[in-house]
């Protein structure tokens, strides 16, 4: 089941810290304490399942004995690729039933997991979520080029993935084709307010340098973005989304609102329409429609022929 970003973490964070820590000094940072952990991440192990048809497991070493399992569904190795991080609730397995809906609009989707998630060893937290992120998509790159996939790729990332799909771009602009992020959050430490930890926070000497800075990373991002956000999202509401479409540093920059639906329910209500409006920005991105209708007059070419 998808679930969301835990905003508990907030009322931890804040409670736990003891004063301002340089972002540069990652173990001491209070994001990456014990307490911050146990919810920031919900990590839950399962084994490795049968495969869709269309589907491939890959496993990366993200450091010596520990791997991160990730589940490629391809449409055509001459379509575009989406990597995919997931929800701190979600598993790679959890996509089986979705990545076939990607391959169906022509896209190749490629779902990764967490440490501690799923059949990934390890045990997950702040500082190794984006070092591995970092990794993951080196050798998924290179695992794609290797294999024959076409270099045109996508970052996406929701909720707690988000940060990750966002940390990537930054880092890697001038090689993605575009990002795109679904139920994404802005800003960390504002989110306490709605927790009513409006004057706590004030003493606690924190800043969005030494959390997640989604706000500060995609103002580097300079790539086509699309934002995707439910309407009646209470867990990160709206004007989250609405944050990152204005410091997003993209000319071509779209935030596609989905009404009636909430943090967790963006498929369900927007049904086939999300996959579309998906399909859509990619191929205004890359001309997709060009390759496709290549395809398919090779396709009836060869059809001929016989």
């Amino acid at each position: 089941m998808r679930q969301g970003f835990c905003l508990i973490i907030l009322i931890t964070l804040l409670w736990s810290c003891t004063g301002p820590e340089s972002p540069s000094e990652i173990n001491g940072n209070p994001m990456n304490r014990p307490e911050v952990q146990r919810v920031l991440f919900r990590p839950r192990v399962e084994a490795r399942t049968a495969l869709p048809l269309g589907a491939a497991d890959i496993d990366i070493e993200v450091e010596p004995g520990i791997s991160i399992g990730c589940r490629l569904f391809t449409a055509d190795k001459a379509a575009p690729t989406i990597l995919f991080f997931h929800g701190n609730g979600e598993i790679v397995t959890d996509y089986d039933e979705i990545g076939p809906l990607y391959m169906q609009v022509g896209l190749n989707f490629l779902v990764v997991d967490y440490r501690g998630y799923g059949w990934s060893s390890g045990s997950p937290s702040y500082s190794t979520l984006l070092a591995d992120s970092r990794v993951l998509y080196a050798q998924l790159k290179q695992y794609l080029q290797e294999n024959g996939y076409s270099p045109v790729l996508f970052l996406m990332g929701r909720s707690l993935g988000s940060a990750c799909a966002i940390e990537l771009a930054a880092a890697h602009n001038t090689e993605i084709s575009g990002l795109i992020i679904e139920s994404g959050f802005a800003l960390t430490l504002p989110l306490a307010e709605t927790l009513g930890l409006g004057e706590q926070l004030k003493d606690v000497g924190m800043n969005e340098e030494q959390t997640f800075n989604n706000a500060g990373k995609i103002s580097t991002v300079t790539k086509p973005t699309f934002l995707l956000h439910g309407q009646r999202d209470t867990l990160i509401p709206l004007w989250q989304a609405e944050k990152l479409h204005a410091e997003c540093g993209a000319r071509s920059k779209e935030l596609q609102v989905v009404p009636g639906a909430d943090h967790n329910s963006l498929i369900a209500v927007g049904g086939k329409y999300y996959f579309q409006a998906i399909s859509r920005f990619v191929s205004q991105v890359t001309g997709a429609d060009d390759w496709r209708r290549r395809r398919k007059q090779f396709k009836a070419a060869q059809a001929g022929q016989e």
